[in-house]
């Protein structure tokens, strides 16, 4: 099975990153390894998308930090904690900070699978929604300044009677109006322009 997605392996002992990279490779995994949390800031860019295979106890700064430092830089790659020394606190901090696992060194290569196939799946949702959004911004952006005035109308409820009197116009220049933005938005229900008016917030 080939994935489209990375598994990003950060982790400061070089049997681990090797044994990891490895045992992904074989089975279609795409992988990238960094020595060290640093390294994967230094490196990380936007538009990278998979999961992260932290490990949580590294020289420099730790897992639980890169993943709060990631947080803050608005990364959406979902993280999947490993340890050596796993303990209640860690782990509860993790899930905390939304680490879709918490495996303990020696991992199980079973549960490590199972753990990356639910990250990249999230992964997937995170990235449909951002196209799908970046669609929807696009085509917003398609609008006249006139059917931007009738769209925010007809999504808080008003009918195209209590349109045209609100804007000046009749009501047919509504309905011209309201079936040329619908469209130009690929929208056949008023359900479907809610949701994507409510992108353009």
């Amino acid at each position: 099975m080939q994935h489209d997605l990375t598994v990003f392996i950060v982790d400061d002992d070089p049997s681990v990153r090797d044994a990891l990279g490895l045992l992904l490779g074989v089975r279609g995994y795409r992988t990238a390894v960094f020595a060290s949390a640093e390294a994967f800031l230094q490196g990380w860019q936007p538009a990278w998308s998979g999961c992260l295979l932290i490990d949580i106890r590294m020289s420099g700064m730790d897992g639980l930090s890169l993943q709060q430092e990631l947080i803050r830089r608005g990364c959406t790659i979902p993280v999947i904690i490993m340890s050596g020394h796993g303990d209640v606190g860690t782990a509860r901090a993790a899930f905390k900070a939304d680490a879709v696992d918490f495996l303990e060194k020696p991992i199980d290569d079973g549960k490590l699978i199972a753990a990356i196939d639910e990250a990249l799946a999230r992964a997937r949702n995170v990235r449909s929604e951002q196209q799908r959004r970046s669609q929807s911004t696009a085509l917003l952006s398609e609008l006249t300044p006139r059917e931007r005035e009738v769209m925010e109308l007809v999504v808080i409820g008003r009918h195209n009677r209590e349109i045209g009197p609100a804007l000046g116009i009749s009501v047919r220049t509504v309905e011209v109006h309201k079936a040329r933005l619908m469209s130009k938005l690929g929208v056949d229900n008023v359900a479907d322009l809610v949701r994507i008016s409510m992108l353009d917030k």
